[in-house]
Formats: C-alpha cells, structure tokens, sequence
C-alpha cells in the first residue's frame, strides 16, 4: 500500500503524506516515494506547483519510530546509506523546479519540519507546532540543516538544533520557516491563494529564481552529512537516546533521569 498520494488538476499537483495512523512519520518507503513522486513531477511541463500536505491530524511527526528502533541494529555503513536516502527525499523536494507549498498542520517535527523548510511557500494553520528535536535524542537534524539554514538563518537554526524546544506558529512565522499562518478552517483558501500568486509568475522565472537562490547559499550544504547522522547514530549517546524514547523514560543525561 503506497504511503504517499498525488492527484494532479491542470497546472497544480497535490503530493499527500499518507501514513495518517502514524501521524505521516517519515520511513523509507515513504522517503522513497518522495523521490519518486518529486522527480517525476520535475520533468511534466504541465505542473506548475505542487502542493505537500499531510493526511490526518499531523503534516508530518518526523521519523517512525521502527524505523528509529531498527537502526540501533545497523552497522555505521549501513546507517551512511541509510540516511543517504533520507537525504536524496529532502534534496528531491528542495531541487524541484516547480514552485512547492506546504500545507502544514497540527505538527512538523524533526524531518517534518525539514521538509517545510525546503518548500518555497509555507503555509500553517493555527496552533500547529514545531521542533527540531533529534539533539533530544542524541541524534542530529543533519541532512535537514541545509534546508533550515536557508528558510531561518544560522542563529536561529542554531538555537533551535540545540534545545529541541517546540515553537509555535507565531515564532515560525517571525523565524520565516512559515509565510503565512490561517485558522485551520481557512487553511485550504489561504493555500489556494498562494498557489493563485504563484501561477500568475513565469514558470522558468521560478525555476531560475530558485536555482539561484540554491546556488548563492550552496556554502551551507556540506557533503559529508550522512556520516554525521551515522555517527550520532551507532554512539552510545544516540543509542540511550532512541532506546529512552522507545521505552518512554528520560535519557540518563535528563535532568529529569
């Protein structure tokens, strides 16, 4: 059963996370259908915008958490190429040239929210809630650092890497991982607005501008990120870190442990 929809109407694709029972969270098919479904989408001249949403009451809780469990069992080379791929899903949105807007609501975490910071518009409803919260797990945001950089800014990115506090709309908003904020009845009309702006642009003006924009902050990609998350992956810190959370108890170096 495939993870993730898309439904396509003239110049518009809508691209829907489809794991609603587990709140969207991110595993590798699902990545996988990412790829797919944004490489493809890539190369049709007759889309011009795709719209990310989330099914159900998340757009996307982050990594699943037998995805999690199962990679306390992978070697360190087996968890390069695994975050390999999270990171090919990432760089797939980001580098589609057709104009993308997340639709976002409820909550985006981890790699949930990394993926609203590679669309080009965000759009949030009230009351949804963010969080880069790998650090809490012992773990690192690193193949979404890129994308958070660009939509953010090093300081902020940096203050929120290290805390894993959740944030609000509001401060998404201020931050500028998120453009435009709706009452969840207003979501798909203020959606439909952006989407509206978008198609009044030139389609190869978009691409370029967002080739350009990609090229001028390129200095903040490094290549090496799948190592980084390995790393923190196969650690003891890491280990104690996905274990703690999967057996709903604080890590041993919680002030609350």
């Amino acid at each position: 059963m495939s993870a993730l929809e898309l439904v396509r109407d003239g110049a518009v694709a809508t691209v829907t996370l489809s794991r609603p029972e587990r709140r969207n969270a991110l595993d590798p098919a699902l990545l996988g259908e990412l790829v797919e479904a944004f490489g493809g989408l890539a190369t049709e001249a007759s889309v011009r915008v795709v719209v990310l949403r989330g099914a159900g009451p998340a757009f996307c809780a982050g990594a699943d958490l037998d995805w999690m469990a199962a990679s306390r069992d992978l070697s360190r080379g087996e968890n390069v190429v695994d975050a390999e791929r999270m990171a090919a899903a990432f760089e797939a949105v980001d580098a589609c040239p057709k104009a993308v807007v997340a639709r976002v609501h409820g909550a985006a975490f981890g790699g949930g929210a990394g993926l609203v910071a590679g669309a080009d518009v965000a759009v949030a409803a009230e009351g949804t809630t963010f969080a880069f919260s790998e650090v809490r797990l012992g773990l690192l945001p690193a193949t979404i650092s890129p994308y958070v950089l660009r939509a953010i800014g090093p300081g902020a990115t940096r203050a929120l890497f290290t805390t894993g506090r959740r944030f609000d709309t509001d401060e998404a908003r201020r931050l500028g991982l998120v453009h435009h904020v709706a009452p969840q009845d207003r979501l798909d009309a203020a959606v439909a607005e952006v989407v509206g702006s978008l198609l009044e642009a030139g389609p190869e003006a978009v691409a370029a501008c967002k080739r350009l924009v990609r090229q001028a902050t390129s200095a903040l990609t490094l290549k090496d990120l799948p190592e980084w998350i390995a790393l923190a992956r196969t650690g003891a810190e890491g280990r104690e870190g996905v274990e703690a959370f999967l057996e709903r108890r604080s890590p041993s170096w919680s002030a609350e442990s």
